[in-house]
Protein backbone atom coordinates (compact mmCIF):
# COMPACT_ATOMS: atom_id res chain seq x y z
CA UNK A 1 0.00 0.00 0.00
CA UNK A 2 1.30 3.79 -0.94
CA UNK A 3 0.40 6.27 1.28
CA UNK A 4 1.35 10.04 0.39
CA UNK A 5 2.01 11.82 4.10
CA UNK A 6 2.61 15.72 4.36
CA UNK A 7 6.08 17.10 2.84
CA UNK A 8 6.27 14.75 0.31
CA UNK A 9 6.70 11.79 1.52
CA UNK A 10 5.58 8.15 0.65
CA UNK A 11 5.20 5.48 3.25
CA UNK A 12 5.16 2.26 1.52
CA UNK A 13 3.56 -0.84 3.07
CA UNK A 14 3.49 -4.07 2.53
CA UNK A 15 4.46 -4.91 -1.44
CA UNK A 16 7.44 -1.96 -0.41
CA UNK A 17 9.64 -3.55 -3.01
CA UNK A 18 7.43 -3.31 -6.09
CA UNK A 19 5.94 -0.09 -5.03
CA UNK A 20 9.03 1.56 -4.33
CA UNK A 21 10.12 -0.03 -8.13
CA UNK A 22 7.34 1.90 -9.49
CA UNK A 23 8.13 5.13 -8.05
CA UNK A 24 11.95 4.96 -9.12
CA UNK A 25 11.01 4.02 -12.50
CA UNK A 26 8.35 6.86 -12.57
CA UNK A 27 11.20 9.27 -11.61
CA UNK A 28 9.98 9.95 -8.05
CA UNK A 29 11.97 12.15 -6.58
CA UNK A 30 10.21 12.21 -3.37
CA UNK A 31 11.35 10.67 -0.21
CA UNK A 32 10.25 7.04 0.40
CA UNK A 33 9.81 5.29 3.40
CA UNK A 34 9.59 1.69 3.47
CA UNK A 35 8.09 0.61 6.51
CA UNK A 36 8.47 -3.46 7.45
CA UNK A 37 6.34 -5.24 9.30
CA UNK A 38 8.08 -7.70 12.53
CA UNK A 39 6.81 -9.90 14.98
CA UNK A 40 6.35 -8.90 18.67
CA UNK A 41 5.27 -11.25 21.15
CA UNK A 42 4.93 -11.92 25.48
CA UNK A 43 5.64 -14.49 27.23
CA UNK A 44 2.95 -13.43 29.44
CA UNK A 45 0.01 -13.52 27.04
CA UNK A 46 -0.83 -14.24 23.53
CA UNK A 47 -1.88 -11.54 20.59
CA UNK A 48 -5.46 -10.88 21.04
CA UNK A 49 -5.21 -12.82 24.43
CA UNK A 50 -5.67 -11.10 28.21
CA UNK A 51 -3.67 -9.53 30.10
CA UNK A 52 -2.17 -10.94 33.11
CA UNK A 53 -3.46 -9.26 36.35
CA UNK A 54 0.43 -9.13 37.39
CA UNK A 55 0.96 -6.37 34.40
CA UNK A 56 -2.23 -4.00 35.63
CA UNK A 57 -3.22 -2.09 37.88
CA UNK A 58 -5.31 -5.05 39.95
CA UNK A 59 -1.53 -6.65 40.28
CA UNK A 60 2.14 -5.89 40.50
CA UNK A 61 1.51 -2.92 37.67
CA UNK A 62 4.70 -4.39 36.15
CA UNK A 63 5.65 -4.24 32.84
CA UNK A 64 4.92 -7.64 30.57
CA UNK A 65 8.13 -9.34 29.14
CA UNK A 66 8.40 -8.50 25.01
CA UNK A 67 10.46 -9.65 22.42
CA UNK A 68 10.78 -9.36 18.90
CA UNK A 69 12.21 -10.26 15.69
CA UNK A 70 15.58 -8.78 15.02
CA UNK A 71 14.93 -5.28 12.93
CA UNK A 72 16.10 -4.56 9.23
CA UNK A 73 19.64 -3.47 8.76
CA UNK A 74 19.97 0.36 8.98
CA UNK A 75 17.62 0.67 12.37
CA UNK A 76 19.42 3.27 14.27
CA UNK A 77 16.66 3.02 17.53
CA UNK A 78 13.99 1.24 18.66
CA UNK A 79 10.82 2.96 20.68
CA UNK A 80 7.98 1.21 22.14
CA UNK A 81 4.62 2.48 22.71
CA UNK A 82 1.60 0.92 24.52
CA UNK A 83 -2.24 2.47 24.21
CA UNK A 84 -5.59 2.19 24.84
CA UNK A 85 -7.51 2.38 21.42
CA UNK A 86 -10.58 1.62 23.67
CA UNK A 87 -10.40 4.92 25.89
CA UNK A 88 -9.33 7.15 22.72
CA UNK A 89 -5.44 6.36 22.38
CA UNK A 90 -4.59 6.56 25.89
CA UNK A 91 -0.79 5.91 26.32
CA UNK A 92 0.51 3.57 29.22
CA UNK A 93 4.16 2.99 28.17
CA UNK A 94 6.57 4.95 26.03
CA UNK A 95 10.13 3.71 25.44
CA UNK A 96 12.79 4.83 23.50
CA UNK A 97 16.36 4.64 23.44
CA UNK A 98 16.22 0.86 22.56
CA UNK A 99 19.76 -0.56 20.95
CA UNK A 100 18.75 -2.31 17.64
CA UNK A 101 20.55 -5.24 19.12
CA UNK A 102 18.07 -5.44 21.59
CA UNK A 103 15.45 -7.76 21.22
CA UNK A 104 14.20 -8.48 24.65
CA UNK A 105 12.46 -6.79 27.20
CA UNK A 106 11.98 -8.43 30.32
CA UNK A 107 9.50 -8.13 32.72
CA UNK A 108 9.53 -5.58 34.52
CA UNK A 109 13.00 -3.71 33.80
CA UNK A 110 15.10 -1.93 30.75
CA UNK A 111 18.43 -2.54 29.42
CA UNK A 112 21.22 -0.09 29.57
CA UNK A 113 20.51 3.33 27.72
CA UNK A 114 16.70 2.71 27.23
CA UNK A 115 14.47 5.65 28.55
CA UNK A 116 10.63 5.71 29.92
CA UNK A 117 8.86 8.77 28.67
CA UNK A 118 5.33 10.15 29.91
CA UNK A 119 2.15 8.49 29.78
CA UNK A 120 -0.98 9.94 30.09
CA UNK A 121 -1.02 9.13 33.97
CA UNK A 122 1.26 11.93 34.55
CA UNK A 123 3.90 9.79 35.54
CA UNK A 124 7.06 8.35 33.77
CA UNK A 125 7.21 4.61 32.82
CA UNK A 126 4.89 1.84 33.04
CA UNK A 127 1.19 2.24 34.02
CA UNK A 128 -0.71 -0.80 33.13
CA UNK A 129 -4.84 -1.76 31.87
CA UNK A 130 -7.03 -0.16 34.62
CA UNK A 131 -9.81 0.27 32.33
CA UNK A 132 -12.77 1.98 34.24
CA UNK A 133 -15.49 -0.56 32.49
CA UNK A 134 -15.31 -3.44 30.04
CA UNK A 135 -12.77 -4.93 28.68
CA UNK A 136 -10.40 -2.96 26.21
CA UNK A 137 -7.71 -3.53 23.67
CA UNK A 138 -3.90 -2.60 24.72
CA UNK A 139 -1.82 -1.84 21.48
CA UNK A 140 1.95 -2.20 21.73
CA UNK A 141 4.02 -1.15 18.82
CA UNK A 142 7.67 -1.65 18.46
CA UNK A 143 9.54 1.00 15.93
CA UNK A 144 12.88 0.66 14.33
CA UNK A 145 13.97 3.91 12.96
CA UNK A 146 16.83 4.62 10.62
CA UNK A 147 17.98 7.60 12.89
CA UNK A 148 17.81 8.36 16.71
CA UNK A 149 14.83 10.40 17.59
CA UNK A 150 15.03 13.54 18.46
CA UNK A 151 13.11 14.04 21.49
CA UNK A 152 12.98 15.43 24.95
CA UNK A 153 14.44 13.53 27.77
CA UNK A 154 11.10 12.29 28.90
CA UNK A 155 8.96 12.09 25.83
CA UNK A 156 5.23 11.66 24.73
CA UNK A 157 3.93 8.79 22.56
CA UNK A 158 2.64 11.97 20.18
CA UNK A 159 6.53 13.56 20.48
CA UNK A 160 7.71 9.96 19.44
CA UNK A 161 5.06 9.00 16.92
CA UNK A 162 6.07 13.03 15.00
CA UNK A 163 9.81 12.44 15.68
CA UNK A 164 9.57 8.72 13.99
CA UNK A 165 7.84 10.12 10.59
CA UNK A 166 9.94 9.45 7.79
CA UNK A 167 12.70 7.67 9.78
CA UNK A 168 10.39 4.59 10.63
CA UNK A 169 11.19 1.55 8.38
CA UNK A 170 9.74 -1.43 10.99
CA UNK A 171 6.75 -1.78 12.71
CA UNK A 172 5.87 -4.76 15.79
CA UNK A 173 2.42 -4.82 16.81
CA UNK A 174 1.17 -6.71 19.95
CA UNK A 175 -2.31 -6.78 21.40
CA UNK A 176 -3.68 -7.09 24.53
CA UNK A 177 -6.96 -7.25 26.43
CA UNK A 178 -7.82 -6.85 29.91
CA UNK A 179 -11.40 -6.44 32.01
CA UNK A 180 -11.28 -5.98 35.83
CA UNK A 181 -13.30 -8.25 37.70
Amino acid sequence: MLESRPGGVYLVRGLGVLALAVLLAAGCRQEVVVVGHGELTSMAFTEGGPIPSRHTCDGDDISPPLQWSAPPEGTAELALVMDDPDAGGFVHWVVVGLRPTVTTLDEGSLPAGAREGRNDFGSLGYRGPCPPSGEHRYEFTLYALSQPLAVSDSPTADEVRAAARGVNIFEAPLTGTYARQ
